[in-house]
């Protein structure tokens, strides 16, 4: 006997378009039209989730979500979270090496060095400064260091918080290193050390939220690498606005290799060192 199945909801042209709209003014992600597939494919299946027959009754009900859980899911869904440990290692090389020292004669031995990483996606980022500062910077023996890793996605935060990992992520880890700080798992996975997953405080934040970024501030240096390119300009700059005043004065932005700070904002400095280029934040009074 023949069963019908209900067909499943099609998203139009109209709908990509007013959709890519609320999103971008909610979260300053903007998708292009050859992320179509990929948009909708995810938008279908929150629909479905949600027991609706159509985008426009979805769209109403999410525009109308007060408490935002729908948009928060849909986040989880449509952020990018590709990382593994110590990618682009060569800044972390610049931190040991140049701009934690830098720093470090800047600092009275009681106050912290503070460190965000942004986005934080499953924690590789910031677990490798946590293992490359306990191996390559003896400054670690005489300052506090504060890291704080924060990320738009819910779901990614909580991965990030139990630290477990396939063995493609740790594949640029050295033996000696996986079995100083990791655990084997009965699955085959590693999971990080419990204390160094303490030593990163995880938080929710979202860029075009300024409600969000406010309390984040007094930083020493920031890394965020590869978040601005799934931004447009405005939104590159409005984020270049967050990150000048999350940093101290005379503290350092790390980029992702593709990204340039000179090309979306005038505020931050140019700092060429051996083993990387970051962006600096003039001090009180212009000079850096």
């Amino acid at each position: 006997m023949n069963t019908l199945t209900a067909a499943a909801p099609s998203i139009s042209e109209e709908d990509f378009l007013k959709f890519r709209e609320f999103f971008y003014r909610k979260t300053g992600i903007y998708f292009e039209e050859s992320k179509r597939y990929f948009v909708d494919k995810r938008l279908v299946e929150r629909l479905v989730a949600s027991g609706v027959a159509t985008f426009r009754e979805y769209f109403v009900n999410l525009r109308f979500d007060t408490r935002g859980d729908e948009l928060q899911q849909l986040v989880n869904l449509m952020t990018v979270n590709e990382t593994y440990f110590f990618r682009e290692e060569y800044q972390f090389k610049c931190m040991v090496n140049a701009l934690l020292p830098e720093l470090a004669q800047r600092k009275g031995r009681r106050e912290p060095i503070r460190i965000w990483s942004i986005p934080s996606s499953s924690g590789e980022e910031p677990y490798s400064i946590c293992i490359y500062l306990l191996e390559h910077w003896p400054g670690i023996h005489q300052f506090d260091v504060e890291i704080i890793s924060s990320d738009i996605d819910t779901g990614i935060l909580d991965q990030a918080r139990q630290g477990i990992y396939s063995a493609r992520s740790v594949q640029n880890l050295p033996a000696t290193l996986l079995q100083k700080y990791f655990r084997k798992t009965r699955t085959g996975d590693w999971q990080i050390s419990d204390d160094l997953r303490q030593a990163v405080e995880f938080t929710q934040c979202n860029l075009s939220d300024t409600l969000s970024t406010r309390a984040y501030n007094r930083f020493d240096l920031i890394f965020c690498r590869n978040l601005l390119i799934y931004f447009d300009d405005a939104s590159r700059r409005a984020a270049a606005d967050v990150f000048y005043n999350a940093l101290n004065p005379g503290g350092f932005i790390c980029l992702g290799h593709s990204e340039s700070m000179s090309r979306i904002s005038s505020v931050f400095r140019i700092r060429k060192f051996d083993d990387a280029i970051v962006y600096q934040k003039a001090f009180q009074g212009g000079a850096a």
